[in-house]
């Protein structure tokens, strides 16, 4: 049997360790380094380049190369090199099987198996896309690891004594994860997750770019390929100096545009403000699904190369003022976290007692007849976010029409009131219905999830016991997927017309999607059905419903936020409160002058 290796499959650099015993430990590239840039190039006689060498082929050649094609998993995005185009899973199966053939060269033997850590916040498509890029790669990935665990299991291998709730942050090249991790004895348990799948460390880029073109008089999007990849390279640059430096100077000589541009870290926190506010969200949505306050946080875990810049760190306190801020390696932590991982799958000894549970990041569920709404389904959660995993969760439905013979059950994941806004997997078919008055037959449908990210959907006519099963996440002709499915089936234990109407619905909508409370769901889509329904039934009614409904979101409003205070006006507020920092930090690491 060959070894098993972690992976953190990054962005913007990604990364493999293993288990040697005692610790978790980095698996050099073939440069020596640790870090393998997840850049892909193609040149012009066919030959392939990861790594090192393609990000530098991206100055060059930029019409050749493909970075930040994470961001793409699971999406019909296709990335063109020269005269050939990829998906983004096929690209990403290029930089695993680099990393599998430096940990091969650095072991002496074969690697068959990977651990493979993804955002947590990946949806099923992306998930399922990183298993196929395992495949591809040659690599056998049973086992997916949403990233804050892996940087949760590895904090919690380096304080022993850890204990409570607390906050891991982690904001990498392209992705930003945030996660709600209770430690206590030798449990680490995920109990809330939160995220965005386009943020990252690349935006701030991308934001020093823009800039610098208005500066200059230009026009970003409008330059050639190349003047861009020089600009965004620059700007990468600035970024990083800022990190030790409180001003710099941006420079950039082409043929195209020459300049310089003086930039200090007040005014990248001034122009990323749009990129602060979105970091925002995800915080205070673990807080308010974990029911945690702030100021009772044990701790917080910075992870991801993009948290090494200071004013990420200073945002993270502000935010959370009062609690410990700790960086340990950021861009390296996850995957010494998934390294542990790659042991506990080598069942090593000394691995035995740690147990970490993790949750569902998104809800789960089908589509239901909205009758206020025939146009727009609803969404019936059956699975809630931030279920512990694995689960198994039953919900029974009956046809929406008299005598009517076949259902089509779609399979959802999201947290919108309306299905069509959420992400559709994929459909079940059911067929030879009784023909029966509405209401008057049931069909059990039952969703069972394991840790592993593999869906198995149920779905059964209680009258003749006919059956239908999907499984989404796994090869379905695979003797492990077969495995998977038994085991899965063992956990079957039940647990506008003006404006101001539609104000009011998009902020019902907004507000449905972020409770995680099952029960205050129910109510406000309750609420919401009731009020749509008197719109074109009985103006005059809808306007008592409106009232009620404002009445709810306003009593649901200040119960979602009594968690998380939010200053008014908080990016003023950042400002302000950054410049009163500035007479205890220095320019070297940013650190109190004490």
């Amino acid at each position: 049997m060959g070894r098993i290796i972690g992976i953190d499959l990054g962005t913007t650099n990604s990364l493999a360790a293993y288990w040697d015993g005692k610790r978790s430990v980095l698996i050099p590239n073939r440069f020596g380094e640790y870090l393998t840039p997840s850049v892909v190039s193609l040149s012009e006689d066919g030959a392939f380049s990861v790594g090192k060498l393609a990000k530098e082929t991206q100055l060059t050649a930029p019409e050749r190369c493909a970075a930040g094609f994470k961001r793409g998993m699971g999406l019909d995005k296709r990335y063109v090199l020269g005269d050939k185009d990829f998906s983004a899973e096929e690209l990403s199966a290029m930089v695993l099987r680099s990393l599998k053939e430096d940990a091969e060269a650095f072991f002496g033997e074969a690697v068959e198996e990977a651990v493979v850590s993804v955002p947590a916040y990946f949806g099923d498509k992306a998930r399922r896309a990183t298993r196929k890029a395992g495949l591809l790669a040659g690599l056998k990935v049973e086992r997916i690891v949403n990233e804050p665990s892996a940087a949760a299991l590895c904090f919690r291998q380096l304080h022993e004594d850890a204990e409570g709730n607390l906050l891991v942050f982690d904001f990498g090249g392209g992705t930003l994860d945030v996660s709600l991790v209770d430690c206590f004895e030798n449990v680490v348990e995920i109990t809330a997750v939160s995220g965005d799948n386009q943020l990252g460390g690349m935006d701030f880029d991308r934001v020093l770019a823009v800039h610098f073109c208005q500066q200059h008089n230009a026009f970003f999007e409008n330059l050639h390929p190349k003047t861009q990849q020089q600009i965004l390279r620059a700007a990468e640059q600035a970024k990083r100096m800022l990190t030790i430096a409180s001003k710099v100077e941006m420079k950039v000589t082409s043929e195209e545009l020459s300049g310089e541009w003086t930039i200090t870290r007040k005014d990248l926190i001034r122009i990323s403000a749009p990129l602060f506010e979105r970091m925002s969200k995800p915080v205070q949505r673990v807080l308010t699904d974990g029911k945690v306050n702030a100021k009772s946080l044990a701790g917080v875990v910075l992870v991801g190369g993009s948290c090494k810049m200071p004013v990420v760190q200073d945002y993270v306190r502000y935010l959370l003022r009062g609690t410990q801020v700790e960086a340990y390696h950021p861009d390296m932590v996850v995957a010494m976290g998934v390294g542990i991982y790659a042991g506990i799958k080598e069942r090593h000894g000394e691995l035995n007692d740690l147990i970490l549970t993790d949750i569902c990041p998104f809800s789960l569920g089908t589509n239901v007849l909205n009758r206020a709404n025939l146009s727009q389904d609803l969404m019936s959660v059956i699975i809630p976010r931030n279920s512990p995993l694995p689960t198994s969760r039953v919900k029974y439905y009956s046809p929406a029409a008299d005598n009517q013979t076949e259902m089509r059950i779609g399979v959802y994941q999201g947290e919108d009131l309306y299905a069509k806004n959420n992400t559709k997997l994929d459909e079940l078919h059911i067929t030879n219905l009784p023909p029966k008055p509405a209401g008057s037959e049931s069909v059990e449908l039952r969703y069972s999830y394991d840790i592993n990210g593999i869906l198995l959907v149920d779905a059964k006519v209680l009258s003749t016991g006919e059956e239908r099963h999907l499984i989404l996440g796994a090869e379905n002709d695979s003797a492990q997927t077969r495995m998977q499915i038994e085991m899965l089936k063992k956990l079957r234990t039940d647990p506008r017309e003006d404006e101001e109407a539609k104000l009011l619905l998009q902020r019902a909508e907004r507000l449905y999607q972020q409770l995680a409370d099952q029960d205050s769901r129910k109510e406000l889509a309750g609420q919401i059905e009731r009020f749509e329904q008197q719109l074109t039934e009985n103006p005059v009614r809808a306007k008592k419903e409106a009232a009620v409904l404002a009445e709810l979101l306003d009593k649901l409003e200040q119960e979602y936020f009594a968690f998380f205070q939010m200053p008014d006006e908080y990016m003023e507020n950042f400002l302000n409160w950054y410049e009163d920092q500035q007479e205890d930090y220095d320019d070297q690491g940013w650190r109190p002058k004490s």
